[in-house]
């Protein structure tokens, strides 16, 4: 006999992570579903409910379970946890003596069969389920459907019809009769802070920030330049700034402009080539300020409500102390020279990747002392660069070192590589993973990875859609212009609740360095780039008033804080996807023209009951990015015209049906 099966089997509860040796992941305030496959021999009912453990060893109160799907035995319900920390939940499932009876005798009364016997029965079981119901939530209704069920001056039905008082039958509910009580093993849930899931993020170079011309070179900026720019991003509704790396770059083999490898005297190198006789990880770079000026920008952007993420690459430029400190960390070559970086036909000379293999203890120290280093200076997120190149056990111990300590800290994987090791690493702690949205422009790829990333994998995988990276330029914004660069923002913004830019996205930036590639020219990884913001708003070349208004829908819309509620509706034509995400009562509907050049009309057929509507209904929906309201029913009229409408963000209004013709 399997020693997993109870009395009352519970199988395959879901989430579960790692066959349970990992935790589910949530944050405070996300409603999740859990279920269970729960069933028993022949014909008596059963129930079940979600028992949740909170951090403190507090159960309950439980919440019922319902059963999906008629006939499927599978269960579920919905949970909300409400503080931050390791919770657990489980699946208790039960014997329903109660129910039972009821369709029972809900057939056998109507027919006179066994009627005295049927209604002595029902006596007896809502004679012991009063006992476990508290006088003060009902006791007294359900020992008066015991006297009912009694009292033989009455008629059989009538008899029956008082089991099914309101107030007994929600008493009930609340305190059911169990019998053969039998739970399902607890499972880890880890519950962390809402920016795990919910943000938007917006990246830039401070050196870049603020650079002026003078005496024919770039006098690169500085942290406090950098600090200029941050109530503009704070204006655009951005919640989080992105750093990449802020330390010494190295001399040796510095790549200069577009990747060349014989850079100019001027070239500041590539910041990701970290370590100079500067310093390494824990130093700043000299042209940028010091640590009292990354400090104040840190407090700058507190100001503003604007977290700082700071890059942490973990490799090494020729001219590293640790290259000189501690040579094993790192892979010598037959002819005992260190490898420098490569991924065929790239190469990184500038860049020394770590070898784990021969100090993994003392790199874990060392890496732990950095990154507490700048947690100390107000950093709690981390973009973490190329976290697949390094072992995954690795960032086990480190992660779960910061968090056990400081479980607000933040790791975000930037890892584009292949399925199975960009979920191990959000298995193992990362808290957010960059994704394969840049690389998803069909209807029908977009539905089939949203379906993946809110259903397969939401449980330990959270993505984080940036729409660009100073390494990537998608073939879509190459050629799609102005518009193309509306359609991702609206897509990334409202299919995840956390997405991010690059700067010079609302630009609209889109010349690659070569036809079929997807790197930048004149990339700012490998210069100093100075843009005139102030006559690019003045100029209308910006798309700041989308980015804007996607940013405040986002805020204002709980819908838009969810990931595992995205549902996809039907439109007639490839070229338009429609989507809805709901928290609560709060609905956002949305609607993309996905080609950018062409206007596309369509039908959208709505999920009605999907959006807790009847299929006869119309409502009133409001379109935040115009403010136009309109009546959507069951099928509506769409045409998106790129550069006028692309995209309706629709909330929608629940009110009485309205009658007429539903149309956009």
């Amino acid at each position: 006999m399997n020693p997993q099966i109870g009395r009352i089997p519970v199988l395959d509860v879901s989430p579960l992570v790692d066959c349970g040796r990992r935790p589910a992941k949530a944050v405070t305030g996300e409603t999740f579903q859990i279920t269970a496959t729960v069933f028993r021999e022949g014909h008596d009912e059963v129930a079940a409910n979600v028992v949740l453990t909170d951090p403190s060893g507090r159960t309950g109160p439980f919440t019922p379970m319902r059963e999906l799907a008629p006939g499927t035995d599978r269960w579920g319900a919905e949970v909300t946890p409400d503080s931050e920390g390791r919770w657990t939940y489980a699946v208790e499932a039960w014997s329903d003596p109660l129910a039972t009876w009821r369709h029972h005798a809900a057939i056998k009364i109507p027919a006179g069969i066994d009627t005295e016997l049927v209604l002595t029965e029902g006596a007896e079981l809502h004679e012991r389920a009063a006992e476990g119901v508290p006088k003060s939530e009902g006791r007294e209704a359900v020992l008066a459907v015991v006297d009912a069920l009694r009292d033989v001056r009455l008629a059989p039905r009538e008899r029956l019809a008082a089991a099914y008082a309101p107030e007994a039958v929600a008493a009930l509910a609340a305190h059911p009769l169990r019998e053969l009580v039998t739970s399902s093993r607890p499972l880890p849930l880890q519950v962390e802070r809402e920016r795990a899931l919910f943000g938007s993020w917006y990246e830039f170079f401070p050196r870049s920030e603020g650079a002026r011309e003078e005496g024919g070179r770039l006098i690169s900026g500085n942290f406090r330049t950098a600090a200029e720019r941050l109530p503009a991003v704070a204006a655009m509704g951005f919640d989080v700034v992105y750093l990449p790396p802020i330390h010494p770059i190295g001399t040796s083999h510095r790549k200069g402009r577009n990747n060349t490898l014989t850079p100019g005297p001027d070239d500041p190198g590539v910041p990701w080539a970290i370590g100079s006789a500067e310093g390494g990880h824990d130093a700043i770079h000299p042209e940028l300020g010091t640590i009292e000026d990354f400090d104040a920008f840190v407090a700058r952007a507190r100001e503003l409500r604007l977290e700082v993420a700071l890059d942490f690459a973990l490799q090494c430029s020729p001219d590293h102390p640790w290259v000189a400190k501690r040579p094993a960390w790192f892979h010598h070559r037959a002819d005992g020279s260190i490898a420098y970086a490569e991924n065929p036909p790239k190469k990184y000379q500038d860049i020394y990747p770590i070898a784990f293999d021969q100090d993994m203890r003392g790199i874990v120290r060392e890496t732990l002392r950095v990154l507490r280093y700048w947690m100390a200076h107000g950093v709690r997120i981390f973009r973490v660069d190329n976290p697949h190149t390094k072992p995954v056990v690795f960032w086990q111990k480190v992660i779960a070192a910061v968090n056990k300590s400081d479980p607000d800290v933040i790791f975000l994987a930037e890892a584009f590589t292949r399925p199975a090791m960009m979920r191990t690493l959000a298995a193992v702690g990362f808290q957010q993973s960059y994704t394969y949205f840049t690389w998803r422009n069909s209807k029908q790829e977009l539905t089939e990875y949203l379906t993946e990333l809110s259903r397969e994998t939401a449980a330990y995988m959270r993505p984080n859609f940036f729409v660009n990276t100073p390494d990537i330029l998608p073939g879509y914004l190459q050629h799609g212009g102005r518009n193309a660069f509306m359609v991702r923002a609206v897509l990334a913004a409202t299919m995840s609740p956390t997405w991010g830019m690059y700067a010079g996205y609302e630009l609209c930036e889109n010349t690659p360095l070569k036809q079929g590639g997807e790197e930048y020219l004149d990339s700012e990884k490998y210069e100093i780039k100075v843009r005139d913001w102030e006559a690019a708003e003045r100029e209308g070349r910006t798309i700041t008033p989308l980015v804007t208004d996607l940013n405040r829908i986002r805020r204002r819309n709980a819908a838009l804080r969810q990931l595992r509620s995205v549902h996809f509706h039907h439109a007639d034509n490839d070229a338009v996807i429609a989507f809805s995400k709901r928290s609560g009562s709060n609905i956002v509907l949305t609607v993309v023209n996905l080609d950018p050049r062409h206007t596309q009309e369509a039908t959208v057929s709505l999920d009605m009951p999907e959006l807790g509507l009847d299929w006869h209904e119309s409502v009133p929906v409001r379109d935040e990015l115009t403010g136009e309201t309109y009546h959507w029913g069951r099928a509506n009229y769409v045409r998106l015209e790129p550069g006028v409408t692309p995209a309706h963000v629709l909330v929608l209004r629940p009110s009485p049906p309205i009658g007429g013709s539903p149309t956009s």
